[in-house]
């Protein structure tokens, strides 16, 4: 029966973190570019702090109408604290969009705001704004075209009930009437409200201190609450950032020891370490906690680098954190293990390998949030190893969850780094075919 030897075990170990750390190059990189990219991801993701003014959309506003109601959409676009709006030629806005210099040019054409008075109280043909957007900001534009619409109903139902232009688009549809296809009973209906809005003129005509009345605006606000560790904390997109590119490069750097694991058997060493007295599974064992060790240094290199400069903090449970952290360096041990024991040449493993980790970290919303997947993708996403890893660490540091936040993560790594370990105690090869 197999058995692990404690002294030749230690020795391995001790060995390849000798040979780790003298190539001063290869630990700087391994610590450094983790650093670099989760900083970079994170700048993007965090959001604005509570200090800083938040990112608004550039659009750009062409007003061929120069009407009152044009210049009222145009002067609430301006105002509104979601867009930075400039004004210009449609030629000009199609370049710059096409250019993307800007998400979206909104293009209000000559004689919108009478056709869009009048459709308002009528069936008449409905005006037609144009929205010119650069496909690859979709997201922007989903937004720019939602707060449009209240732009555009508060200044045309403002111009309809208190402007003088509403008056004589009033007026005109009030004799349009009996022309209008639809029931008696309707145009009825018809006349009284438009001679409640006549009335409404007059009053205003007659007493001008009795208030201009303004357009139809949102009958609500909103009160937002972030959910984070508590109510005086802040979201930290750095923590996220981190989590997600500490794992990345822990699988990354695994496999790369699997390689070289590839490496060492094709020189035969691994045939010379099978003559000592030495077990199989000491061999693996061995090969398995030098890069678990090598694994943690780097996620909690990289953590306290967070930690120190932007402000990361554990939230959540400490005992968790370390317990989730362990158990990613494992899994990513026994992956490079799996990498080693499935991989024919080093060649043909780097490039199968680098594919899988990618597609891994993908899926796991590493790169990008997981909400944005197909519903039948988010719970395939389930089946990665860096899904449950970024959900765990993200649970003990700004989510600020406790410890049964950290059960599910644990398990399912440990899972994963007994299928990994289990598979390649099967399939490796000792000495090169």
């Amino acid at each position: 029966m197999a058995f692990i030897q404690v002294i030749p075990l230690w020795a391995m170990v001790r060995k390849d973190l000798q040979i780790f750390f003298s190539d001063r190059r290869a630990v700087i990189m391994s610590f450094a570019v983790p650093i670099a990219i989760a900083s970079f991801f994170g700048s993007i993701f965090s959001g604005p702090s509570r200090t800083t003014e938040p990112a608004k959309i550039s659009i750009i506003v062409v007003d061929q109408d120069q009407g009152t109601i044009s210049k009222s959409i145009t002067d609430g676009l301006q105002h509104d604290k979601n867009f930075k709006v400039t004004t210009t030629t449609l030629e000009q806005a199609r370049d710059t969009v096409r250019r993307g210099r800007t998400a979206a040019a909104i293009v209000i054409p000559t004689g919108f705001g009478d056709a869009a008075g009048l459709a308002l109280f009528s069936r008449r043909e409905k005006p037609q704004l144009d929205v010119v957007f650069d496909p690859s900001r979709s997201t922007e534009v989903a937004m720019v075209r939602g707060i449009l619409t209240q732009h555009v109903m508060e200044a045309v139902s403002k111009e309809m009930f208190a402007g003088p232009r509403g008056r004589q688009l009033v007026d005109e549809t009030l004799n349009s009437v009996d022309s209008m296809p639809m029931p008696e009973d309707r145009k009825k209906l018809l006349r009284d409200m438009l001679g409640s809005v006549q009335s409404f003129y007059q009053q205003n005509q007659a007493d001008p201190n009795a208030g201009s009345g303004g357009g139809l605006t949102m009958p609500y606000t909103v009160r937002e609450e972030p959910m984070t560790a508590g109510s005086n904390i802040a979201y930290n997109g750095y923590a996220h950032s981190f989590a997600g590119m500490g794992i990345q490069f822990l699988l990354f750097a695994m496999a790369n020891l699997g390689i070289e694991v590839l490496l060492e058997r094709q020189r035969g060493l691994w045939k010379r370490l099978r003559s000592a007295p030495v077990s199989r599974v000491t061999l693996l064992a061995g090969k398995t906690l030098s890069g678990t060790i090598v694994a943690l240094m780097t996620l909690w290199v990289s953590f306290g680098f967070a930690m120190i400069v932007f402000g990361v903090r554990i939230q959540g449970s400490l005992l968790g954190f370390i317990g989730v952290s362990v158990a990613c360096a494992l899994m990513a041990a026994t992956f490079g293990l799996l990498v080693a024991a499935l991989g024919n040449t080093p060649a043909t493993a780097r490039g199968v390998t680098t594919f899988a980790i990618l597609i891994m970290v993908m899926l796991g919303g590493a790169w990008v949030p997981t909400f944005i997947f197909p519903a039948w993708l988010q719970q395939a996403t389930l089946v990665v190893p860096p899904r449950w890893a970024v959900d765990g660490l993200d649970a003990m540091t700004w989510r600020g969850i406790g410890l049964s936040g950290a059960v599910g993560p644990v398990l399912a790594l440990l899972g994963f780094a007994a299928l990994f370990g289990t598979i390649a105690a099967a399939r490796f090869r000792w000495e090169e075919a």
